[in-house]
């Protein structure tokens, strides 16, 4: 079976025409994202297009930027006793926002966060967490995630705007904010249940 790779091609254009033709002739089409297709991918819209016409499709999951983000800032988003919770959001932009999503409200949570979407709006973005986490808690953005252009940039929510601006950062920067930032990558103190020797479960007895 042939296969024909589509690239950066609005997902209307391909669902009507080149999918549903290279489909009719028999080739293997692959629609490729960055990231991960059910975060910010508009995948529903494609899906319901494929559907619309009866072409059959399956979804290959990827690595999303905000997982991306922690394994270059080798950290651990749900570290035990620190944070069990990770909220993956955005600032309303053209893309709105339900109210009782609004950054403000996910934010009094202080739990582990990944902002996607935002970084054009990064001093909105710094002092709504400043508010939540304190301004002078550290925080984090990763340019291009796991790309070769990656770029990090770690500081304090009070100088998130500034450094930001020194970099030249606008457009493909997810901002990272929480407690887990915060421990060092030899503190042994938060540990998980799953190498101690005195936890049980059914495939360890």
């Amino acid at each position: 079976m042939k296969r024909l790779s589509l690239k950066s091609r609005p997902p209307t254009l391909t669902a009507s025409g080149e999918i549903q033709t290279a489909y009719a002739d028999g080739k293997r089409v692959v629609r490729l994202h960055t990231g991960d297709p059910s975060l910010y991918g508009a995948i529903h819209e494609q899906m319901a297009e494929l559907t619309q016409r009866k072409i059959p499709y399956k979804i290959i999951p990827g690595v999303t930027a905000a997982f991306a983000a922690a394994a270059a800032l080798g950290i651990e988003y749900t570290l035990p006793e620190v944070s069990q919770t990770l909220i993956l959001t955005r600032m309303a932009g053209r893309t709105p926002v339900p109210e009782r999503e609004n950054l403000a409200s996910l934010a009094k949570h202080q739990t582990s966060m990944a902002i996607y979407l935002s970084i054009s709006m990064v001093d909105e973005v710094a002092a709504i967490l400043a508010d939540a986490y304190g301004e002078s808690s550290t925080c984090a953005v990763v340019y291009r995630a796991s790309q070769p252009e990656e770029k990090i940039i770690i500081t304090r929510l009070k100088d998130l705007g500034k450094d930001i601006r020194t970099a030249n950062i606008t457009k493909q920067a997810v901002i990272v904010v929480g407690r887990t930032l915060e421990i060092d990558i030899d503190n042994l103190l938060y540990k998980s249940k799953l190498y101690d020797k005195k936890f049980k479960h059914e495939f360890r007895k």
